[in-house]
């Protein structure tokens, strides 16, 4: 991924350095127990980690050479190890050191982004109290329906993060898992101890059973889940672009002083981060079919998955994480206008209050048909000319006939939109 979407914490769980180091604590664990069963002398397990080190050019170096990542880090660890490097590797495979070490990396990532999802979320939940009551339209197909508040809409969001959140924490459950099985996973050349030992000491669980990789139903849901996370990111973004409209502007995305919109229009003020964010969803989501298709491996074991992985690993999880920080940003600073709000609430004359009157003249005996065309045919008469539909309904001879004006004034309070706001935030927040 690149810099401008990337967070140093993260891309650093990625970088050469991190990864060759993380092969070195598997392969030194691995002799550590391997020292344990008697294996191997107990004094070369503590050379190997003595005299352990690696430089990334020399083992570049290699591989050009031996066209083997891993024999080439294995080589340049014995130029530092000497004579014991013997004992290193023994009755492994590469796999067990590739497999491992993107468990490791996929778990490490998924902690810094659920640090990101913890931001976000304490986001939500402060601007949804703020504007618990705050009155905004809510739509539907685009169009004006009936009344909420702009705290319903955060709290829905706060939900939804939360169950985003829940899928993370059982994604990394699932993919900090360890294979030290050997060739084809059967544990022929070395002892099941051996992946138990390094499973504890780099903080995973044991592959229960490995083919020689470790299965990547694994990885698809893991990657899934991000997307998951994508999409969430993209409709709390939508809405925010959505609500910055100028004909809309209910809220807007906080504009910094020295900020510029446009080169072209020195007035403009653009929705640029949640763009950014709804572009950037498209990244991670593109991770998603090549997990699912990574699946289907040749047998024990093929390669065809690791080129994917290799690219799609960091940049999935790059991506999301710089995301989850901006969104959180956005929703920390978001700029809201309740008057506007309110101007758009009345912008239709009362419209919004319609079912409240059809289901008040059927309490009054008035079929659910007739009821509908009364006050269908007054709501038309709005879009059409304007004015208040409060106005129309009391001077129509239908409805008067069932409704005194005083039922009718009743039925425009938006409080009766609102009397159940308390009982859903209980839900959503406890």
């Amino acid at each position: 991924m690149i810099p401008r979407y990337s967070r140093p914490e993260m891309t650093a769980i990625w970088s050469e350095e991190s990864k060759f180091q993380i092969w070195f604590e598997i392969e030194a664990y691995a002799c550590d127990a391997q020292a344990k069963l008697g294996v191997i002398p107990a004094e070369a397990a503590a050379t190997i980690w003595q005299r352990g080190a690696f430089e990334i050019d020399r083992i570049n170096e290699i591989e050009r050479e031996t066209k083997h990542d891993v024999i080439a880090f294995l080589t340049n660890l014995a130029e530092h190890i000497g004579e014991d490097a013997r004992f290193v590797h023994q009755g492994m495979t590469s796999s067990d050191v590739l497999d491992t070490t993107l468990s490791v990396q996929l778990a490490r990532a998924t902690d810094l982004m659920l640090a990101g999802l913890d931001r976000l979320l304490a986001g939500l939940e402060k601007r949804a109290h703020e504007h618990k009551r705050t009155a905004t339209i809510g739509r539907s197909h685009g169009i004006h329906a009936e009344p909420t508040t702009l705290g319903l809409k955060f709290a829905s969001f706060y939900a939804e993060f939360t169950r985003c959140r829940d899928r993370l924490v059982a994604a990394r459950r699932e993919i900090a898992t360890c294979a030290i099985s050997g060739a084809v996973g059967t544990f022929a050349h070395i002892d099941p101890f051996v992946e138990t030992h390094v499973a504890e000491k780099m903080g995973l669980e044991i592959e229960p059973v490995s083919s020689q990789v470790i299965p990547r139903d694994r990885h698809a849901m893991f990657f899934a889940t991000l997307g998951v996370i994508a999409s969430s990111i993209e409709r709390l973004s939508v809405e925010i672009r959505h609500m910055q409209r100028t004909e809309v502007r209910e809220a807007e995305e906080f504009f910094s002083a020295g900020q510029k919109g446009s080169s072209a229009m020195p007035h403009k003020r653009n929705p640029v981060l949640t763009e950014n964010l709804t572009g950037i969803a498209r990244i991670v989501r593109a991770a998603v079919v090549p997990a699912l298709e990574n699946v289907a491996l040749w047998h024990e074991r093929d390669i065809s998955h690791s080129s994917v992985e290799r690219v799609f690993a960091p940049d999935a999880t790059i991506a999301l994480d710089f995301a989850l920080h901006r969104l959180a940003g956005v929703v920390e600073n978001l700029l809201v206008y309740p008057d506007a709000m309110q101007a758009n609430l009345d912008k239709l004359g009362g419209l919004v209050h319609s079912q409240q009157v059809l289901l008040a003249l059927t309490q009054k005996g008035v079929s659910r048909e007739n009821a509908y065309v009364y006050v269908q045919r007054n709501a038309m008469k709005i879009w059409a000319e304007g004015g208040s539909y409060l106005d129309k309904l009391k001077s129509d001879e239908d409805v008067s006939a069932h409704l005194t004006d005083q039922e009718l004034d009743a039925l425009f309070d938006l409080g009766q939109h609102f009397q159940h706001v308390d009982t859903i935030f209980k839900r959503v927040f406890g």
